[in-house]
C-alpha cells in the first residue's frame, strides 16, 4: 500500500496537528511501513486457530490481575473533592483545542 502526502495531511488535520513538510514527508514513510506490516499480518493462515480473548491465564506465580470485585461507586461530591475547580457537578478543565 503506498499512502500519499493527502493522506497524511488529511489525518493530521483531523487530530489538530500542524505538521511540516518533512514531518508529512517521514510520517508518509513510517505510516506506509506499519499498513505494509498489517497487510502482511492479514495475510497470514489463522485458519484452526482458536482466537485468545485474554493472553494472561490464571496461574498463581503468573497471574498479573486483580480479583473483579463489585464495589460501589465514588458518590459525585467525593469525586470532586480534589479537583482543582469543579462546578454544576462537573470537573472545570481549561479549553484546549480551538479551531478557527
Amino acid at each position: 500500500m503506498k499512502l500519499t502526502d493527502t493522506e497524511v495531511r488529511y489525518v493530521a488535520n483531523l487530530a489538530n496537528l500542524n505538521l511540516t513538510e518533512e514531518e508529512i514527508a517521514r510520517m508518509v514513510h513510517d505510516l506506509d511501513g506499519i499498513l505494509g506490516q498489517m497487510d502482511r499480518l492479514a495475510a497470514i493462515d489463522t485458519e484452526g486457530i482458536a482466537p485468545m480473548t485474554q493472553v494472561l491465564y490464571d496461574a498463581a506465580e503468573t497471574a498479573t490481575l486483580r480479583p473483579d470485585v463489585e464495589r460501589a461507586s465514588l458518590d459525585n461530591e467525593l469525586a470532586l473533592a480534589n479537583a482543582p475547580s469543579a462546578g454544576d457537578g462537573y470537573f472545570k478543565v481549561p479549553r484546549v483545542i480551538e479551531r478557527g
